[in-house]
């Protein structure tokens, strides 16, 4: 259970990093303001899902 936690944070602070790349590359590019507002809800829904799976193997490990 605890390597399965280990993955989904991996996967979710990758989903971070992807969004936030995505949301860089539309403001360098002079894209929508309405896409980019999107994208900062949505990275910062996925840093919240991330911080709470860090969390959960954080407390998980203590033994």
């Amino acid at each position: 259970m605890e390597t399965f936690v280990k993955a989904l944070a991996i996967v979710a602070m990758v989903a971070v990093v992807a969004v936030l790349v995505r949301g860089l590359v539309n403001m360098m590019r002079g894209g929508s303001g309405v896409t980019s507002n999107k994208l900062m809800q949505a990275r910062v829904l996925l840093q919240f899902v991330a911080l709470v799976l860090i969390l959960i193997v954080v407390y998980m490990t203590r033994k």
